[in-house]
């Protein structure tokens, strides 16, 4: 349950614009878009979980929704085609991104 705070915290975090530098949103991503597996997704492995983290992965997926997933957390077998789950370590640091 202590979990919880922090992954409300870091769903806000991804959706929050960064310092003005990079930004994602519905307007950059084309309507109908969908996650691209691709190698450039594991070149974050790693890196600390971070809304700027966040924002670079979704422009590399193409992804129009994030999920981060901490350490131990349970979550749904639902697929998504517009989303990239990020797992992340017991330090925050992510372990995979992968679609769906």
């Amino acid at each position: 349950m202590r979990k919880l705070p922090l992954l409300v915290l870091m769903s806000l975090a991804a959706c929050a614009a960064t310092d003005g530098k990079q930004r994602v949103g519905i307007d950059q991503i084309p309507p109908g878009s969908t996650c691209v597996q691709s190698g450039a997704l594991d070149s974050f492995k790693g890196q600390v979980a971070s809304t700027d983290l966040a924002a670079r992965i979704m422009t590399a997926s193409r992804a129009r929704n994030l999920r981060w997933v901490p350490w131990g957390a349970m979550i749904t077998m639902e697929y998504s085609a517009t989303r990239v789950t990020v797992r992340l370590d017991q330090a925050n640091r992510v372990i995979s991104a992968t679609c769906g």
